[in-house]
């Protein structure tokens, strides 16, 4: 039996190997992500992260433990993955100056017939940025591969006054949740 993230995020490998999760293979998801367009927040960040464990689950042993993940962020009704460029960064940026915005991180562990998914929700205020606060943070390359356009673990953490619930899920992994899904597949990380 091995570990298996869906995900090449090095965020969320850093976290599972913070935890202590071993043997932990990487094998992240290929095929597009899908989804029903219908669905918003915490539903479709669990959606999407049920896909890419289901998509890896299969190139795995029935004994592996899968774990996939998936983040987005959510602005009234507006969901922003991974800026497309510069210009989308800086425009998702813009929205988010000044004004609180959800974070959602679906997380689905399979083994074998046995699946768990769950969404985490947390809330992220961001402090009014300037435009040129905004085109120095998208020059140093940070937003180019988050969902939001930021990092909250690396300078992202400069535009944020605060949180309202788990950190890690803004990283891209809730952890505490995790845990306690993986205790339903017979592991105790404690």
């Amino acid at each position: 039996m091995q570990y298996v993230l869906a995900s090449a995020s090095p965020r969320r490998r850093e976290l599972m190997e913070l935890l202590g999760v071993h043997p932990l293979k990487i094998l992240p998801a290929v095929g597009e992500e899908i989804a029903d367009p219908g669905l918003t927040g915490g539903a479709l960040a669990e959606a999407l992260a049920l896909h890419k464990a289901r998509e890896v689950a299969q190139r795995c042993s029935a004994d592996d433990i899968v774990i996939g993940a998936d983040t987005i962020v959510c602005l009234d009704d507006a969901v922003f993955g991974k800026p497309h460029d510069e210009a989308d960064a800086a425009r998702m940026l813009r929205a988010l100056s000044g004004r609180a915005h959800t974070v959602y991180t679906g997380v689905a562990v399979i083994r074998g017939a046995q699946t768990r998914t769950h969404a985490e929700a947390t809330d992220v205020h961001f402090r009014a940025l300037t435009d040129a606060e905004i085109a120095g943070y998208i020059a140093t390359g940070e937003p180019m591969d988050k969902a939001g356009a930021y990092g909250i673990q690396g300078k992202g953490s400069l535009l944020i006054s605060g949180i309202d619930g788990d950190f890690f899920n803004v990283m891209g992994l809730p952890v505490c949740a995790l845990g306690q899904m993986l205790k339903l597949f017979g592991t105790e990380l404690l």
